[in-house]
């Protein structure tokens, strides 16, 4: 028995579906001393009249609008006190006992802040899923990237990676966080409205020197994809667009200048890729992340110095860099055609 409050929050927007397949694993295999919300943002379809008809168990927050996934979680967890919180994603599915090891692991040691569970893919239950898989890792040039999964190239899970270890990032599809770090650090950049708020976040985390971990003794199964497909352009937008806010919110000043040119030539090659699969969408995608970061560099600006403030002030330790790769991801993956993370020179097995 623990003696912390946990909380799992879900957050829902028309996921009527989603919550009819995925919402009966979660109270199966949760104890009943954990509370289990679902905080709809602004659904359109029945998704709260069915929550309300079918499981009486989970308390219900209805927000007044969308706001996205990063600030539809900080709407909703203004509301629910814990000591844990379980950010889950509406479409996964967990397994027996799957609090369990994570929250033992949390009660082990204070300096760990947030955790991750093995996250394997629901359509192809064998293999690791695309956001997450066993522990989300970044290379020196702000690449990610995780254990079980180098850019597309999704490995079939045989026990390669159940070794408990510090990650660079915890996936936002199924995080365990303590609750008084995650309002203590600003929470979610609601600017960002989905895709890399949770790296942007285990990021100040480890600058204060906490550590973040993923524990495969706990599994769950992810769809993925289930509110923004993977190859959409919408995502692409997302993703650069966070990923050089991100950068420049968390690297020193000469090295975010340094890093967002370098990634700037590197998104050139990208777009001759996505040109040569026919996706001039993607390259489009590409282009107006860059105008949007541009156009908001004040606003992030002050964003930094804020962040740079919250790190000061509940630092524990110095920088924690240990899960940062320091070679070139893309380098290993494209040229020397290293398509795992144990084939990674340089890699922490």
């Amino acid at each position: 028995m623990f003696n912390k409050k946990t909380a799992i929050i879900i957050l829902n927007f028309n996921g009527r579906e989603h919550l009819k397949t995925f919402l009966p694993s979660v109270l199966a295999h949760t104890p009943d001393t954990i509370e289990i919300h679902v905080a709809d943002n602004g659904s359109t379809d029945d998704s709260v009249d069915f929550l309300y008809t079918n499981f009486p168990r989970v308390i219900v927050h209805e927000l007044p609008e969308n706001y996205g996934f990063a600030e539809g979680y900080n709407q909703a967890l203004k509301k629910i006190e814990s000591d844990y919180y379980v950010i889950l994603n509406s479409d996964v599915r967990v397994t027996a006992d799957w609090t369990e090891p994570i929250i033992s692991l949390l009660e082990s040691d204070a300096s760990i802040a947030a955790v991750q569970p093995k996250i394997r893919s629901e359509q192809a239950p064998e293999y690791f899923e695309y956001a997450g898989a066993a522990g989300g890792l970044m290379d020196q040039y702000g690449f990610t990237f995780c254990r079980g999964r180098v850019f597309d190239e999704l490995e079939k899970d045989e026990g390669q990676y159940d070794t408990r270890r510090q990650i660079t990032w915890a996936s936002g599809a199924a995080l365990f966080i303590r609750a008084d770090l995650f309002h203590q650090f600003g929470g979610f950049d609601g600017d960002y409205f989905a895709h890399m708020e949770e790296i942007d976040l285990c990021w100040r985390l480890r600058r204060a020197g906490y550590k973040i971990m993923a524990e495969p003794a706990s599994v769950v199964y992810h769809l993925g994809g289930g509110t923004l497909n993977y190859q959409s352009a919408h995502k692409t937008f997302l993703n650069f667009r966070n990923l050089y806010a991100t950068l420049l919110k968390n690297l020193s000043g000469g090295r975010a200048v340094w890093l967002i040119f370098f990634r700037l030539v590197m998104d050139a090659g990208a777009a001759l890729l996505y040109l040569s699969k026919k996706r001039p969408d993607l390259v489009w995608a590409i282009a107006r992340a860059h105008w949007a970061f541009f156009g908001n560099i004040p606003k992030i600006i002050r964003k930094r110095k804020k962040v740079n403030k919250i790190v000061e002030q509940y630092r524990i330790g110095p920088s924690n860099k240990f899960a940062i790769y320091p070679g070139s991801v893309v380098k290993a993956y494209y040229f020397s055609k290293q398509k795992t993370y144990n084939e990674l020179k340089h890699a922490k097995k």
